[in-house]
């Protein structure tokens, strides 16, 4: 008997059944995440529809049933239905005609296998009628899936060259649900052909290194990709072993994954170094000014509420968690502000310019030594400031 894919909040959507209905019979199969992790009693975030319709077709049976639609990615068959329970992605079936390693031309196809056949790792192309709930599998996905073996369709070194991204995409699938010891002949396949990561975009490079670094536990993987060399050619500074120690104490503090955190913390204390890699993933200015602020780390960071007041909240648990300290004096704290302007100082005789800043930013370092004192506590201070 073939296996089905069992009951889920998801595959009980009414909005989903109107989707099929207005396809018709035999022309939609749920396809990859969604398939894969109600296997694994996972919750589902996106739900992919496979289709042999052509994306024409697809948009004119949705306008035919009122169902809101728009051509996402038409150029590759995509068309996104927009349901009450969220968007669903309608994808015709497709092959591949060419690939260099960054982009394929793919042509519409009509042959569900063709489809399954294209894509990255047998856990991925599981296939499932969304009425009788059937589950095709033509690669193997489902004994890998008990077996948590993460493993290409086909030839794993063929599948890199069509796409090189795959390299990382192994390690993150991995992490995620792979076993060890690993799928030897795609690890081998991933280190043999690590160098081809050059030619990829900055910014899929750091989009795929953030999604691995998002993940619960990623650093035995990241060790893992260290040992085989893949680490080297796209994050050649990262210390594997700071991670393991990172993610150790964000279990002993309770403090969820933060990619840019453990990015940072992964660096050596160097903001040139950091600026380099914020360049080089092509990171926003905002995160470009983390990555560097936790660089300037340098032993112990003191006072916590003094470091968060300086840096910011999230900056500070950067700082405290690199270094073993405790975070739990700013988790609930609602950062304070200095009551004292420089227009008070002036209205004392003290001309407007720099003395007034110098003698503010005393009062300020008095205050925050002093744990944050109310407002006449700060006032007392700026008093005993300008009498010195």
């Amino acid at each position: 008997m073939a296996e089905r894919l069992p009951d889920a909040p998801w595959t009980a959507r009414g909005d989903l059944a109107a989707l099929v209905d207005a396809l018709g019979p035999g022309n939609a199969r749920y396809v990859g995440g969604a398939v894969r992790d109600t296997l694994l009693g996972l919750p589902v975030k996106d739900i992919d529809v496979a289709t042999p319709l052509r994306p024409e077709e697809v948009i004119a049976r949705l306008d035919t049933a009122d169902i809101r639609n728009v051509p996402t990615g038409i150029e590759h068959g995509t068309v996104t239905a927009v349901l009450e329970g969220g968007p669903v992605e309608i994808t015709t079936l497709r092959l591949d005609v060419s690939t260099d390693g960054r982009r394929a031309t793919v042509a519409f196809a009509t042959d569900w296998r063709e489809d399954a056949a294209r894509r990255d790792f047998t856990i991925n192309a599981l296939y499932a009628d969304p009425v009788t709930h059937e589950i095709f599998d033509w690669f193997g996905g489902l004994a890998d899936l008990d077996a948590r073996r993460v493993r290409f369709i086909g030839d794993a070194r063929t599948r890199i060259r069509e796409d090189h991204l795959r390299i990382l995409r192994y390690f993150r699938f991995q992490a995620r649900f792979g076993s060890q010891p690993a799928d030897a002949e795609s690890e081998n396949a991933c280190a043999e052909l690590a160098a081809t990561l050059k030619g990829l975009s900055r910014e899929r490079i750091g989009m795929e290194t953030m999604n691995l670094l998002a993940l619960p536990d990623p650093a035995p993987t990241v060790e893992r990709m260290a040992e085989l060399g893949v680490l080297d050619e796209f994050l050649p500074e990262a210390d594997p072993i700071s991670l393991r120690a990172l993610i150790s104490q964000e279990a002993c503090q309770d403090v969820p994954p933060d990619p840019l955190r453990r990015l940072a913390l992964m660096l050596p204390a160097d903001t040139g170094i950091a600026e380099q890699v914020a360049a080089r993933f092509r990171l926003s200015g905002k995160q470009k000014k983390r990555l560097a602020l936790a660089a300037a780390r340098n032993g112990k960071p003191g006072d916590a509420r003094a470091l968060a007041y300086r840096l910011g909240r999230e900056e500070a648990i950067d700082r405290l968690l690199a270094s073993g300290s405790d975070i739990s004096p700013i988790t609930d704290w609602e950062l304070p502000v200095f009551p004292i302007k420089g227009g008070e100082i002036v209205a004392r005789g003290v001309k407007a310019g720099p003395e007034v800043a110098r003698i503010l930013r005393r009062v300020e370092d008095r205050w925050i030594a002093e744990g944050f004192p109310d407002e006449d506590r700060a006032h007392e201070l700026l008093e005993r400031t300008l009498a010195e």
